[in-house]
């Protein structure tokens, strides 16, 4: 089987979709590609990129429920706190 098959696949996790991104643009910035690939490239990082933007659309979603809703901002500030106690 050919490789240009699995291209256009969807990826299996955000994680190899991440991984086929920096490749993709690794082999763009190193200009060796000829147009047409460049353009192919380019494309299918359109496609990894909208997957990778919905899976954390779904992970987004799954905090909101675990946490009633209410998301929290984050603060590097508190995650001090909570293992030291009294930060003076």
């Amino acid at each position: 089987m050919s490789k240009k098959s699995s291209a256009t696949a969807t990826p299996a996790s955000f994680e190899n979709a991440m991984a086929e991104l920096a490749e993709l643009v690794s082999q763009m910035e190193s200009g060796q590609l000829p147009l047409e690939a460049s353009v192919a490239a380019y494309q299918r990082g359109s496609e990894l990129i909208q997957f990778c933007a919905a899976q954390l659309e779904k992970v987004e979603q799954q905090v909101k429920i675990l946490d009633a809703g209410m998301l929290k901002p984050f603060t590097p500030q508190n995650t001090n706190n909570s293992e030291d106690g009294d930060p003076a």
